[in-house]
């Protein structure tokens, strides 16, 4: 008897724990990438075409998985010779066509609907070295529909990357990264 219960109290609460996991599919011509770096004479700021995002999430766990994906060659500045530097010589774009995040878990709970605000640990991956980083992110949930938003800073120096400063013009060793992802929520 006692076997039969927790059978049918799996049954019953089966449905509820599938109901937490859900997948979100980024939109790619409406998500984007912005970068943000000082010098010593400008600002510059840059976008970057996100190629892939799909991320997959359990409320029941907070465990997370997929990935996002950016293009690395798609950066553009507004300069036409920074941008082919950037894409040769810091990005190196002919060996590591892509920059990503993949997710493993997160802290913090997502509401149903509305905004939640989340700390996603995961590996981020630039000239193909992985780095572990924990990102805010700020969800939105809307039937189905949702957005996430993250800002955060990458050394990009010490992880790696050229440093662009020549003579006496002078690059910050960290660049500001914020994330806008829209798309698709399913179950």
């Amino acid at each position: 008897m006692k076997s039969f219960t927790v059978f049918a109290l799996a049954l019953l609460l089966a449905p509820l724990a599938l109901a937490q996991q859900q997948t979100f599919v980024a939109n790619p011509d409406a998500s984007e990438v912005k970068m943000t770096l000082k010098t010593t004479h400008e600002v510059v700021n840059g976008t970057f075409h996100i190629q892939s995002g799909s991320l997959e999430f359990d409320r029941s766990a907070v465990k997370m998985s997929g990935s996002v994906v950016v293009l690395a060659g798609s950066g553009k500045t507004g300069n036409g010779s920074r941008d082919k530097k950037m894409n040769k010589d810091i990005l190196e774009v002919e060996q590591h066509a892509t920059v990503s995040f993949e997710p493993k878990s997160y802290a913090g709970a997502i509401a149903p609907s509305g905004d939640s605000t989340i700390q996603v640990t995961g590996i981020f991956t630039l000239l193909g070295a992985p780095h572990e980083i924990t990102l805010p992110i700020l969800v939105h949930l809307e039937d189905t529909s949702a957005t996430a938003k993250a800002h955060f800073v990458i050394p990009y120096i010490q992880w790696g990357l050229k440093d662009p400063s020549f003579l006496f013009w002078k690059a910050d060793k960290d660049v500001a990264i914020d994330l806008f992802l829209t798309g698709r929520l399913s179950k």
